[in-house]
């Protein structure tokens, strides 16, 4: 009988590590219950080695974890005290267990997934797609382009790699195949546009970096955006130079695909012009027939004009506004103790960070250590050390200055305050925006009045949704669980409304017959049921990954092997530079045989104490960490996001392409990385400027 390479793959690897562990383990020690400083720190090292080879070789994750930390465990107090041995295990393993159920920052989780399966199953996907295929049709490679937009807006209002790939493969994958795009760059649209979920918020990997390394979730949040954006631009700009390059790649799509149908109002009415915005107030004024339908219409045309002009106003109140000089010192001394407990509690578990002065003098991101490094390799830097509140006394004429006055006047009675003048930038926004009403109307016409509202009805749902949750977190407005459950209630109504639009659209009756509620709510329970496990199956495996990682990592310390590590860097005399290149290859590496998850719960603890040796801020490394973890689904053999798309992928496309056109994104990931680490304002501006 002939073996497969790959079970001679396998035996060889369990061979060479079985001969490895037999090799280096201090066997005198274990027996005689005697084991040294050094013995171990040899086993640390040998434990973070086989789980690595054992999820590798397809054992779960978390239980792997535990059960390895339990044993490593049991051996480092054996050393100590066989006696007690046993029960100093079972007491670590309730004491973490006890952490990971207490933690307030894990609670955001269930309701994101939640939120997410639910608004996967409204089926607004297809709806988003079509419209911005057609908004995009006249751009080359508008289906690849089209896919990674609707990528990154329904990453956005989910956050599950895994449904926006799957959905994509479905939806867009088979549309560019039958308009003879070439299957590498269609795979690697639909998978590196369905990764983009991992950075863009509200990513469930930011949540479970910053309950690991302890940075605020919302400093994360506001910091992954413009790096999101970034990344997403960085792929559109490549599918477009790619296709003009080699059209054969991408063919433009006929002119028959990118005629949008008119309903017949519209056809009635395009023969009296072709501008919408004339005709349709001409129609209104003139006493037109259908006069609800045409005022209807004519409010969607003018919709582009007042957003332009709703955010001048916003800018214009912003940059007139006056100079008001408020103290919070009465507040701070009428809360008393309970607000400098509240505030410090808030800062223990991750949810508010504020950079001390000193960090604003240094360069963000990366700077060159100081002469002599922290005593304490586990120390909190700089830039990342919470201010402490409600501590100092507040002087009496600020505490005096709080004071019952009539809204509308000042402290000396007088009037309201007299707004600035209007700066320089806002004459130039206002001329920007002028010009962008006068262009968008010079080339409205009929078609793209239709193309308008199709984003209307299939867009504007979730960037509701995305405002809602994603603002109040960003804004300060609530935390990420409270904004998830917000999200999480906008899923419920979605998955309602679209079902009940469906059915209603279907011929079932009336709007108020039977059928149509009766039908809405059968689909919306089974909706509900199947969310409900999908979101149980996943928080579960994510806690348990933390369960099995705090005993992991407990195990790791008692035997030495963190401080171990830990030398053997300090050792090296690396710069901050170097040190940064180093764990982000390192993490590279492991995105190939391991998924995110893994890496965050495993070696992220390892990594995490060294930054404030290096003077690198947690906040813009956790930002390079989800940068470079992409590759996790991108890079072969696990990447996850292939086997996603193979499994709705037709037979002829085979894995090996789907690998092959995921390479150049790959690719396009690294060139983010760097970009962000020389620019690291990128991902820094944004949160140091809302929580400064």
């Amino acid at each position: 009988m002939k073996v497969r390479k790959e079970l001679w793959f396998g035996g060889t690897l369990m061979a060479v590590i079985l001969v490895t562990v037999l090799t280096l383990t201090p066997w005198s020690g274990l027996f005689d219950g005697h084991l040294g400083k050094e013995d171990l720190g040899t086993l640390g090292l040998l434990m973070l080695a086989l789980i690595v080879v054992a999820i590798m070789l397809g054992f779960p994750t978390a239980f792997t974890l535990m059960g390895m930390g339990v044993f490593f465990a049991w051996l480092a107090y054996y050393s100590v005290n066989p006696k007690l041995a046993v029960p100093q295990t079972l007491d670590l393993f309730v004491q973490r267990t006890y952490g990971v159920m207490s933690n307030d920052v894990l609670i955001a989780i269930p309701l994101f997934l939640f939120m997410g399966y639910l608004v996967e199953r409204a089926q607004l996907i297809d709806r988003l797609f079509r419209s911005l295929h057609l908004a995009t049709s006249r751009v080359p490679g508008s289906l690849a382009v089209a896919t990674i937009v609707t990528c990154a807006i329904f990453a956005t209002a989910t956050g599950i790699i895994g449904a926006v790939v799957t959905l994509m493969g479905l939806l867009a994958f088979p549309a560019m195949l039958k308009a003879g795009y070439n299957v590498k760059v269609a795979a690697g649209a639909v998978t590196a546009g369905g990764c983009l979920g991992i950075l863009l918020p509200p990513s469930v990997l930011l949540i479970v970096y910053g309950a690991t390394a302890g940075v605020s979730v919302v400093q994360l949040y506001a910091g992954a955006f413009f790096p999101g954006i970034m990344l997403a631009s960085l792929y559109i700009g490549y599918i477009i130079v790619l296709a003009k390059w080699r059209p054969q790649l991408m063919p433009p799509l006929a002119e028959s695909e990118r005629r949008v149908p008119l309903p017949p109002l519209a056809q009635t009415l395009s023969r009296q012009g072709s501008n919408p915005l004339i005709v349709l107030w001409r129609a209104f004024s003139g006493g037109a027939a259908a006069k609800h339908s045409v005022l209807a219409q004519f409010v969607v045309t003018l919709i582009p004009a007042l957003a332009i002009v709703a955010v001048l106003g916003v800018a214009y109140r912003s940059a007139t506004a006056p100079e008001a000089e408020a103290s919070a010192a009465g507040l701070i001394q009428a809360g008393g103790e309970f607000a400098a407990a509240a505030t410090s509690q808030e800062q223990d578990t991750g949810l508010i960070g504020q950079p001390a002065p000193e960090a604003e003098k240094t360069e963000p991101g990366v700077t060159e250590p100081p002469a002599e490094a922290p005593k304490e390799l586990g120390a909190t830097p700089a830039a990342e050390q919470p201010a402490e509140a409600g501590t100092a006394e507040p002087p009496a004429s600020t505490a005096e200055a709080v004071t019952d006055r009539p809204a509308g006047t000042t402290q000396e009675g007088g009037a309201t305050p007299e707004r600035l003048p209007v700066p320089i930038w806002y004459w130039i926004v206002l001329a920007i925006g002028v010009a962008a009403i006068t262009l968008i109307y010079r080339l409205w016409n009929w078609e793209r009045l239709e193309v308008f509202k199709l984003l209307l009805t299939s867009f504007f749902p979730l960037a509701m949704l995305i405002l809602a949750v994603l603002g109040s977190i960003v804004f300060g407005l609530a935390t990420p669980a409270e904004a998830a459950a917000v999200g999480a209630f906008g899923g419920f109504v979605m998955v309602i409304a679209y079902r009940y639009i469906a059915h209603l659209r279907g011929g079932a009756g009336g709007p108020f017959s039977g059928a149509v509620i009766g039908g809405t709510l059968r689909e919306f329970g089974t909706l509900i049921k199947e969310s409900s496990f999908l979101t149980a199956r996943t928080s579960a495996m994510v806690c348990w990954l933390f369960v099995g990682s705090g005993i992991f990592s407990a195990a790791f310390a008692l035997l030495g092997g963190q401080e171990l590590l830990e030398k053997w860097v300090l050792s090296l005399d690396l710069t901050p530079v170097q040190f940064m290149l180093l764990a982000q290859f390192i993490i590279f590496i492991l995105g190939w045989p391991l998924e995110w998850t893994e890496i965050i719960i495993i070696f992220m603890p390892i990594f995490i104490p060294l930054l404030p040796h290096f003077n690198i801020v947690p906040l813009f490394f956790g930002l390079l960490v989800a940068l470079n973890l992409q590759t996790a689904f991108l890079s072969p053999p696990v990447a996850m996001a292939a086997f996603y798309l193979k499994g709705v992928s037709p037979p002829h496309v085979s894995l090996n392409q789907i690998f092959a056109g995921m390479i150049p994104f790959m690719g396009w990931q690294i060139v983010a990385m760097f970009i962000l680490y020389t620019w690291p304002q990128i991902g820094l501006w944004l949160p140091h400027t809302l929580y400064k």
